[in-house]
């Protein structure tokens, strides 16, 4: 009986058809490599525009990358410089506060008194009024009418104290008035506040009075409010009207009434005994040898 399929290709031939193959192959191997490397040539230019659009995707994206870093590289640099402009600035503030702390205990107070450096806390927001409160007050031995200067010149007196803070009131204040004299010639005046910050005005003044303009008004002492020599304003203009009974004087303040941040509360010699010591836990009056 037959099988009912016929037995497959026999091994041997298999290996005999590879073996021819295999033959076949090497010897065309040879005779193709020109064919090969023709076909290779053809195909190069075609290959290299193949890869550009991923060079250009790999440049891109470096490129992209390079620029982020930059970018994350000028934010930092920003950052830093903005630190440093901040902190700049903090240094040239320190330095302005310290020069002008140095100008104020410079400033012309008597040797012999006593002095209290104090800060300003407030300005009148009124126009009608002028004046400012510091942050000691009784309690720092703060006393009604003291004496207020800065750096240049007299700023005003205290008017009001409680027991931490005081009000001032300025010699530009229409309130306010203090006896002068001229430096040059010792002629006594009043100096009268006509509430502008860079203007005096000196009333009642006879027109046969020597005053010229520049000359240096200081405190004279009367009134028993301000001691004796401390500036108080220069002579800015003199007009001498036939029609009117006195001169027209004005004076321009040497305090920089506009620009107040710190202050010296001053104790005149004849008031230290009867001020009430500051107690232990505030600032005593520092008194210069």
């Amino acid at each position: 009986m037959k099988p009912i399929f016929a037995r497959g290709i026999s091994n041997q031939f298999r290996l005999t058809l590879a073996i021819v193959l295999s033959v076949i192959l090497l010897v065309a191997n040879d005779r193709l490599e020109p064919v090969r490397q023709s076909i290779s040539s053809l195909l190069s230019p075609l290959q290299y525009v193949a890869n550009i659009p991923g060079a250009v995707l790999d440049w891109s994206a470096e490129s992209i990358a390079t620029r982020n870093m930059l970018a994350k590289q000028n934010k930092q640099l920003l950052r830093q410089q903005l630190l440093m402009s901040e902190r700049l600035q903090r240094f040239e503030h320190l330095r302005q506060e310290n020069d002008r702390l140095r100008a104020l205990l410079g400033s012309p107070v008597h040797m012999d008194s006593k002095k209290m450096v104090a800060e300003v806390m407030e300005v009148a927001s009124d126009p009608f009024r002028h004046y400012v409160v510091l942050n000691h007050g009784a309690r720092s031995g703060v006393f009604v009418g003291q004496p207020v200067v800065d750096a240049h010149g007299v700023v005003g007196q205290v008017v009001e104290i409680s027991e931490l803070t005081s009000r001032v009131l300025l010699i530009s204040d229409v309130t306010h008035a203090i006896p002068v004299r001229v430096t040059r010639n010792d002629v006594r005046l009043v100096v009268q506040g006509i509430g502008e910050l860079d203007e005096l005005e000196l009333r009642h003044v006879a027109k046969s009075t020597d005053l010229r303009v520049g000359d240096l008004l200081v405190s004279s002492g009367l009134g028993k409010r301000f001691p004796e020599g401390y500036p108080v304003a220069r002579v800015m203009k003199v007009e001498r009207d036939d029609g009117q009974s006195y001169a027209t004087v004005t004076a321009q303040p040497l305090a920089a009434l506009d620009r107040i941040r710190y202050l010296l509360l001053i104790w005149p010699d004849g008031n230290q005994s009867e001020q009430a010591e500051p107690k232990a836990d505030e600032p005593k009056a520092e008194e210069t040898p």
